[in-house]
């Protein structure tokens, strides 16, 4: 090997060059000379601002996918939030829906209720509040149960009127409810006034499949009844009391070849449906009996005519 090939220089161990102290006074000289000149002249200024502008679109790179997870998991919240708030709002629409439907059932009940106190004040018969229970099981007979007997002084051939008008009269009674034929049952009958001619006539209930009503049978063709006409209780009876509504006339034909006419009338008391009644007392009922009289005092002892007498 040639001479002038080697290397000639010392090895790395025999380098010398600054110690590790003198390095970290001249850095840290600088560093506090950075600082003081950032401090006061702000001297760094330009950097950071051309640092941040060409970071940003790698930051803007590195965040898009923290937000979309965030919007993931907002948006997956949000509409479990909306679908539990539909629920809820659901849930009180419902509770609120049938609040109202009996707000309404309790609005009409009041007015009837209230209806039937004005009718009662009316009338001067003895009255017995009762409710319908049922309709009677005979598909051949219109009647009504009530929650009224014998126990609470209901009679038979008692009137039953409702808010209305007269709704039927009491055919059985038992101890503790009482069975009610309605005026539009075929075997029911009732005297009735024309208010605005005064003519008299009965009404007899006639079950139709158009309707059930009353009608005024073997009424003379020259008879004033008209159409539209208010029909109330003539008293002559002794059973319905007198002045109390029934029906309003709905038809009236006159038949020709025949000296009647047909005379349909539509009742004004609930048939379907009526809820609170009142029992009166027949027309006719005797008055109660008055309190039989307390027994005089027997005579004192020793007194005769009024005058003392010593034994």
């Amino acid at each position: 090997m040639p001479l002038g090939t080697l290397d000639r220089t010392p090895p790395p161990f025999f380098k010398q060059g600054p110690s590790a102290l003198s390095k970290l006074v001249v850095f840290s000289a600088i560093a506090l000379f950075l600082m003081v000149a950032d401090l006061r002249f702000r001297v760094t200024q330009p950097v950071r601002a051309a640092l941040a502008t060409v970071l940003y679109p790698v930051q803007w790179a590195v965040l898009q996918p923290v937000l979309l997870v965030g919007a993931a998991g907002g948006y997956v919240s949000s509409l479990h939030t909306a679908q539990q708030n539909e629920a809820d709002a659901a849930r009180r629409l419902a509770d609120q829906a049938v609040r109202s439907l009996q707000v309404d059932q309790l609005l009409d009940e009041n007015r009837r209720l209230r209806q039937l106190l004005s009718m009662r004040e009316r009338t001067t018969s003895q009255a017995i509040g009762a409710q319908v229970v049922y309709d009677a099981a005979d598909p051949y007979s219109r009647r009504v149960v009530i929650d009224r007997g014998q126990t609470h002084g209901v009679q038979a051939g008692a009137p039953v009127i409702d808010e209305s008008g007269v709704l039927g009269q009491v055919t059985r009674v038992y101890p503790l409810i009482a069975e009610v034929s309605l005026l539009v049952d075929r075997d029911q009958a009732i005297p009735v006034l024309d208010v605005r001619s005064g003519v008299r006539s009965v009404a007899y209930g006639e079950p139709a499949s158009d309707g059930d009503g009353l009608a005024l049978r073997y009424t003379l063709a020259e008879t004033d009844i008209r159409e539209g006409d208010l029909l109330t209780t003539s008293g002559v009876d002794a059973v319905y009391p007198p002045g109390l509504p029934v029906a309003r006339v709905t038809v009236v034909e006159r038949q020709s070849g025949s000296s009647f006419m047909r005379i349909r009338a539509e009742p004004l008391a609930r048939m379907d449906g009526a809820l609170h009644v009142l029992v009166l007392e027949p027309a006719g009922a005797p008055p109660p009996e008055p309190p039989a009289a307390a027994p005089a005092p027997a005579p004192a002892a020793g007194k005769v005519g009024g005058k003392g007498r010593t034994p």
